[in-house]
């Protein structure tokens, strides 16, 4: 289960600096607290973190039918040269057990990982809470 969301999580946050260099944000509306929108800026929502992580988990989904079958799974592990068995991290993942994984498993996974992630449940993942695994981009880039 933890190999399965930790490879989304690590796609998740290549995706995630990618798109905050490509982009700028727009100043944030004034809030009370400063803790809180410092938090908002440099911080993750389950949203964004759902999004984004799906969007990278969707790239096996080669026939682009909303959903990953084992066969897409294991293709796209190989080309990632991914460690496992990726028979075994898809059963992990494939929930109900159809032989694919939708996006309500998908987003049901990530919010799990999410709320792990969370460690002060403020529904925001800053720096500190982010983990740093070998394959997560150098956020200094």
């Amino acid at each position: 289960m933890i190999r399965p969301a930790l490879f989304a999580l690590a796609l998740g946050l290549q995706t995630a600096v990618a798109t905050a260099q490509a982009t700028t944000l727009a100043p944030a509306p004034a809030q009370t607290t400063p803790d809180s929108s410092a938090a908002a800026k440099s911080g993750l929502t389950l949203e964004k973190f759902e999004a984004r992580r799906e969007k990278a988990f969707m790239r096996a989904d080669t026939d682009n039918d909303g959903k990953v079958s084992l066969a897409e799974w294991t293709a796209f592990q190989t080309a990632r040269k991914a460690k496992g068995d990726p028979a075994k991290s898809f059963a992990r993942i494939d929930t109900n057990k159809d032989g694919f994984v939708d996006k309500g498993e998908l987003d049901a996974l990530l919010a799990k990982r999410f709320a792990k992630l969370d460690k002060n449940g403020d529904g925001v993942l800053g720096a500190d809470e982010r983990p740093g695994h070998k394959s997560a981009p150098n956020e200094e880039q």
